[in-house]
């Protein structure tokens, strides 16, 4: 498994005022990451559950390709969190998913734009597998891993392939601050990215989703990420917030 660092850094989380989405599910917030950590390169692939795991769950679901070197699906939160805590004790190293914060970091690598190939999809072909050139084109199935451009990190997929889990509990608000990490305040827990069936709008680095954390999908997966020191500090939404009540998450779906 192959791990990249991402530097610690300051970043805009959310919609920009420089993107042409206004989600409100997206609002901006400013968040400091303050420390590097290790992200796999790629999503987990078949292979690397398989040595881990001994298991095969995606083994002979409907739009699935089956190898080692396409992404390991049909694979909960749950399910995910268990992988990590085996690759933990195997390896000796504290793996975990990346929190909501850290995805969108890293997805970004230092961009400011909707997508890393610009402020829009006219060049997401190059970095990503979705509906334009995997849905549409009759290739509806995750696609192997690392076979686009990588971001400046080095990370591959980030955009498209298949939707990846995130260690947070869904807020419909964005956490801000340091090292922000949701425990609390509901079931569903984070899913980034986009995936091969989605269209580009919801590739883009500030596009989130939701599912509840015991469900599996053919375009659900995850990578790794490895904390170097302390885990992120856990941020409690506010009660003292009236309007965090009144708004209901979206549909725990990934499209």
């Amino acid at each position: 498994m192959e791990l990249a660092l991402v530097p610690a850094g300051k970043f805009l989380m959310g919609t920009l005022r420089t993107d042409d989405e206004d989600d409100e599910y997206e609002r901006a917030v400013d968040v400091t990451l303050t420390r590097a950590f290790y992200l796999g390169r790629t999503e987990v692939t078949q292979a690397q559950w398989r040595v881990v795991m001994e298991t095969t769950p995606w083994k002979a679901k409907p739009l699935i390709l089956e190898g080692d070197d396409y992404p390991a699906t049909h694979v909960s939160w749950d399910d995910a969190q268990e992988f990590c805590r085996k690759l933990s004790a195997k390896d000796k190293q504290k793996y975990r998913l990346p929190t909501e914060a850290e995805w969108e970091y890293a997805c970004r690598a230092g961009t400011l734009t909707q997508f890393v190939s610009g402020k829009d999809a006219t060049s997401l072909d190059e970095y990503a597998w979705f509906s334009a050139n995997a849905l549409e084109a009759n290739e509806r199935y995750p696609h192997r891993v690392a076979q686009k451009k990588p971001n400046a990190f080095g990370l591959y997929d980030m955009h498209g392939n298949v939707w990846e889990w995130c260690e947070d509990v869904y807020h419909w608000e964005l956490p801000g601050g340091a090292d922000p990490l949701v425990t609390v305040g509901g079931t569903p827990r984070v899913d980034r990215g986009g995936g091969w069936a989605s269209d580009a709008n919801y590739c883009r680095s500030a596009a989130r989703f939701c599912n509840v954390p015991w469900r599996g999908d053919k375009v659900l997966g995850f990578r790794v990420a490895l904390t170097v020191d302390a885990t992120p500090t856990a941020v409690k939404q506010s009660k003292a917030k009236p309007k965090l009540k009144a708004k209901p998450p979206p549909p725990a779906r990934a499209k």
